[in-house]
């Protein structure tokens, strides 16, 4: 048996049966599911929706947990969309995709509960949002983007400090237009990456190690309900999605996010990469938390042989 730092998941959609995003309300249920998992801490993440979602996670994450609840901490919230790019859209329904404006972002700041937000800078009026989430303590994310190179390099100018999903629902990087991957790996940005087997060739993922090292990548499970299910069906907001051979995907066969842990991503970024085990757990550990301001976390978890990382 092995003793780690406890784990942190900035992209967590749901777990246990769970989506985030349809029922906000049960973020604690949630919370209580990820321990098994070696989380301690994390950030859920309400996708592209009804703003009544987003309104009802905040409301339940400020009213805190039930009494005897134990679990993984809510660091805050992450809205992932609905300022994202049509043409990129991924599994985001876009009949809920949103221009930006000041005013949709009206009341989201670090204060209220909102930690981390993803927006496709290249969308009129992007700027002036990110300008103004940053001053209100908002990590701001590029992802779900079409952004050329010019347009995330004025993202990071404003003070976008993130990638969500290095390499996913973003355009691949061209020798003349390196776009939001070439500038991730130029080291403006810390990039959020799924390592779980599915989302990104191992390839792709040895070159993303070697350029970003564990200061930079941020390894994120970005797990949805179906965590812990068996294959079958569950949802990812208001969508129905199919979870099979460790994939979740909608009916037209597009990646919906993740059932993979956070310690699953791991275990495949040491054994793609040849990475030692401690630079692995900063991208879960140090990395997220120095991305968000936060302390080092006291907790400890320990690995039984059989949820070993090597």
């Amino acid at each position: 048996m092995t003793t780690l730092s406890g784990l942190v998941d900035l992209q967590v959609n749901g777990a246990a049966g769970i989506d985030l995003t349809a029922e906000p309300h049960r973020l604690w249920e949630v919370a209580s599911a990820l321990p098994a998992y070696g989380v301690v801490a994390f950030v859920p993440t309400v996708i592209t929706s009804d703003p009544a979602a987003r309104e009802l996670a905040l409301a339940t994450l400020a009213g805190g947990p039930p009494a005897g609840w134990t679990g993984a901490e809510p660091l805050g919230l992450h809205f992932e969309g609905p300022m994202i790019a049509p043409s990129r859209k991924g599994a985001h329904p876009e009949h809920w995709l949103r221009p930006p404006s000041l005013e949709l972002v009206d009341g989201w700041s670090r204060e209220a509960g909102v930690v981390m937000a993803t927006i496709a800078p290249e969308l009129p009026g992007a700027l002036e949002v990110i300008e103004r989430l940053v001053a209100e303590g908002v990590v701001v994310s590029v992802g779900h983007t079409a952004a050329d190179t010019a347009a995330v390099r004025a993202a990071v100018e404003a003070g976008a400090r993130c990638v969500t999903h290095l390499g996913n629902a973003m355009p691949p990087m061209q020798t003349r237009e390196p776009g939001p991957v070439g500038v991730a790996l130029t080291g403006d940005l810390v990039a959020g990456v799924i390592a779980d087997g599915h989302h990104l060739h191992p390839d792709f993922l040895r070159a993303v190690w070697r350029a970003l090292g564990p200061s930079r990548f941020l390894s994120v499970s970005d797990t949805t309900a179906a965590l812990g299910l068996p294959d079958g069906p569950t949802r990812l907001g208001d969508q129905e999605v199919v979870v099979a051979d460790g994939t979740v995907r909608l009916h037209d066969g597009t990646l919906a996010g993740s059932a993979a842990s956070l310690l699953g991503c791991l275990r495949i970024l040491v054994a793609q990469t040849g990475c030692s085990v401690s630079d692995a757990l900063a991208t879960a550990t140090t990395t997220p938390l120095a991305l968000l301001g936060l302390p080092p976390r006291e907790e400890r978890i320990e690995l039984t042989d059989d949820l070993e990382l090597c």
